[in-house]
């Protein structure tokens, strides 16, 4: 049951914002926030609405079911029209809690997607640049934006380790069920005994901290300059332009050498730490709350292994919610990505429900 009161604010607050909204006086920074607020309870106010006024119906057909002189047709339809509206309020009920569940923070964030090779050699840095592709696709369908900002390639033409920032709108919110390990079984070219193998790759889905979210002191940055190394040519190795920043008290260090200019270097960096500081800060909370951790799908933890691609039976498992799909070249091309998403959501809104209870 969920308290009157409650229903009653969010109704009070759609009308304020409406008001807000078409006096035309909102400041420009928090007209986009306004309007994606009032977008979102818009989706259940009608449901708000019916939830409040259901006392009010529920009492009018009771009246017309004890009023003796009713006859038996008007007595039928009111006695209907009660079971009607007590079915409507818990589906009202239901989405009025969804809408109230707590919400992530950090759930309309951009994100800092890192993938990383890991078991598996050679293969395991080509599964590695196939999660890049998938990855790449979803992000294309979703006319989301992907900036790279390191790539390490390894020998096979895959890449050892990949990280690329992904903006648009609830990125985290999407992403954040990537983070752990995926695990892939096929036949690698160079195999001759047609043996299936197993390799994995480590993907961290991190939401992109602004300076905003968590402050830095540049007292804590230890910044050290060194020549790139690797491919570039004479010209990236004649500078100090490659550069190294550790933050002393997390030990979080990062190294970027991917630009020419020493500050592009240093820019690129100190976002990936910032968003790496903040993530750790953001587990180490989560972890302290123990009805969080009831409320997640999976472990949250990156080393636990959380989806299986089998190549030669075309199956794709995330061990999560138990759910197999026979649809991997589908899911890889990014055309079914949005049915486990779905899935593992739902899941996890479940989960929440419960902890409400």
């Amino acid at each position: 049951m969920i308290p009157l009161d409650k229903v009653k604010d969010i109704i009070i607050r759609y009308e304020t914002l409406e008001k807000d909204l078409s006096s035309g006086n909102v400041e420009p920074k928090l007209f986009a926030k306004k309007s994606k607020e009032y977008s979102d309870i818009g989706n259940i106010i009608s449901s708000a609405k019916d939830y409040v006024n259901f006392e009010s119906e529920k009492k009018g057909l009771e009246q017309i079911l004890n009023d003796k002189s009713n006859d038996i047709e008007m007595i039928n339809m009111a006695r209907k029209d009660l079971l009607d509206i007590e079915e409507k309020k818990k589906e009202n009920e239901n989405k009025l809690k969804i809408y109230l569940l707590p919400k992530d923070e950090d759930d309309d964030k951009n994100a800092i997607v890192e993938i990383r090779a890991g078991t598996g050699g050679l293969e395991a840095s080509l599964f590695c640049s196939d999660l890049f592709k998938m990855y790449e696709k979803v992000c294309s369908k979703k006319k989301w934006r992907l900036d790279i900002i390191s790539i390490s390639k390894s020998e096979a033409g895959g890449f050892k380790e990949v990280i690329f920032s992904v903006n648009g709108n609830d990125i985290y919110s999407y992403l954040k069920y990537e983070s752990g390990v995926h695990r892939v079984q096929r036949i690698p070219e160079t195999e001759t005994q047609g043996r299936v193998h197993t390799s994995a790759a480590t993907v961290a889905v991190l939401p992109e901290a602004e300076e905003v979210d968590i402050q830095i002191k540049d007292s804590d940055l230890r910044v050290d300059v060194f020549r790139a190394g690797g491919p570039g040519g004479q010209s990236v190795n004649t500078t100090d332009s490659a550069v190294r920043i550790t933050h002393l008290p997390s030990g979080v260090v990062v190294s970027q050498q991917d630009e020419k200019s020493q500050h592009k270097n240093k820019a690129k960096a100190l976002k990936i730490l910032r968003s790496r500081v903040y993530e750790a800060e953001k587990r180490k909370k989560d972890q302290e709350r123990s009805i969080n951790r009831r409320s997640q799908i999976g472990t949250g933890d990156r080393s636990e292994r959380i989806r299986t691609y089998n190549f030669p039976q075309g199956r794709i498992t995330d061990h999560r919610i138990n759910l197999t799909l026979h649809k991997l070249e589908e899911f890889l091309s990014g055309e079914i990505h949005d049915e486990i998403n779905q899935e593992l959501r739902l899941k996890e809104q479940n989960l929440k429900l419960e902890n409400l209870k």
